[in-house]
């Protein structure tokens, strides 16, 4: 029996189901759809059970000054300054879908201007990308955090806990945990209190990273704005600058940060470039009826 396609209306909203180590996300191209309240849009698109279900949306658009222009809303409709692994596919969707037929694309973003390289397979589509993710910063008024100085292992009560964190800016702010286990923590519960620490204006994305061996870590994160996710490439960039700035990993080698939906490669340079190299795949296509 043939499937019958709906005529087209203004409510459909065509997108594209993207995941990058697990860190899943609904792109919406805004070259040949125009579209409004994307923030509402987030918050419907991306409830689990109910909806396409995601960690948010990235729309992706033309740009004056770059290839493509690429903005992040999180599931609770905040707009959000960079994704790691959502620009990761951005490269691997202006590829695949014939935008570009570049090898070295440029993305602007909120956090400013990315650089990709994109990995070609045999049948010429994306599979691995690699991001010049810019410079790591310690500054408190990069990251946002009320303090005079780098807030770097400083010892911080929570939720009537101690904790040692460092503050590091890659376009948001991240707060960078060690500790010995990383499984047990109960991140629903303790979660909101690191989003929320009063030391973080913009409130933060926290990283709790356990130290397997040597340049290599394990992490979880605690994403401000969409709760505990599967990855987070800004996330594992701070993790590594961090690592590098405490002398718990080498620069201009590669880092290996394992997440729950899998493993980045980091490259840290001596002056805070960072490098990230990790998956971008594309998981099915569809079309929003929206209300």
């Amino acid at each position: 029996m043939a499937l019958l396609r709906p005529q087209w209306r203004d409510n459909m909203i065509k997108f594209t189901k993207m995941q990058g180590c697990g860190n899943d996300y609904i792109y919406i191209n805004l070259i040949d759809q125009n579209i409004k309240n994307l923030e509402r849009l987030a918050i419907e698109m991306s409830k689990r059970h109910f909806c396409v279900g995601a960690d948010g949306i990235i729309t992706i658009d033309k740009s004056k000054s770059c290839d493509f222009k690429m903005r992040i809303f999180n599931a609770d409709g905040s707009e959000g300054n960079m994704c790691g692994n959502g620009v990761r596919c951005v490269g691997k969707y202006v590829y695949d879908n014939h935008l570009t037929d570049k090898k070295q694309i440029t993305v602007e973003t909120k956090s400013g201007v990315k650089t990709l390289d994109l990995h070609i397979t045999d049948d010429n589509t994306v599979d691995m990308v690699s991001v010049d993710m810019g410079k790591a910063s310690f500054t408190p008024e990069s990251i946002p955090v009320y303090s005079k100085d780098p807030v770097i292992d400083r010892e911080v009560v929570i939720n009537n806990n101690k904790y040692n964190i460092t503050a590091v800016s890659m376009g948001n702010p991240h707060s960078v945990i060690y500790i010995n286990d990383i499984d047990s923590l109960d991140l629903v519960s303790m979660g909101p209190y690191f989003e929320n620490y009063k030391l973080f204006p913009e409130r933060v994305n926290t990283e709790f990273v356990e130290k397997i061996g040597d340049n290599h870590f394990k992490m979880r994160v605690y994403e401000r704005g969409s709760a505990e996710t599967y990855a987070c490439g800004t996330g594992a960039c701070a993790v590594a600058s961090a690592s590098c700035k405490l002398g718990l990993a080498e620069f201009d080698k590669p880092i290996r940060v394992d997440l729950v939906g899998g493993t980045l490669y980091i490259t840290v340079k001596p002056d805070f470039t960072v490098i990230m190299e990790g998956p971008a795949k594309r998981v099915y296509e569809g079309v929003y009826y929206e209300d």
